[in-house]
């Protein structure tokens, strides 16, 4: 477990105190654990979702390379892709 350098404050109402003590309880973690874990979860998801990628002027080459590389053989995905889902089996 990494030690915290920095604190974040977040107020909350004595419901959802409440709430996210449950589910800390029920994850077996502790609130601030609970809470610091979905919220770097829902932020991942929130930059993934972006619609809108800013690629800076001087990158866009490079950029252009890498988009216009020839697709890499990953040995590993090729194995995924032949095998058959769970349900299915």
């Amino acid at each position: 477990m990494s030690l915290a350098n920095s604190v974040l404050s977040v107020r909350v109402s004595a419901a959802e105190r409440d709430l996210l003590t449950a589910a800390a309880d029920h994850a077996q973690t502790t609130v601030s654990d609970f809470v610091r874990r979905k919220a770097l979860e829902a932020a991942e998801i929130e930059l993934m979702e972006r619609r809108i990628i800013t690629i800076p002027a001087e990158d866009w080459a490079r950029f252009e390379q890498w988009a216009q590389a020839p697709a890499r053989s990953i040995p590993a995905l090729r194995e995924l892709a032949a095998t058959r889902a769970v349900w299915q089996k």
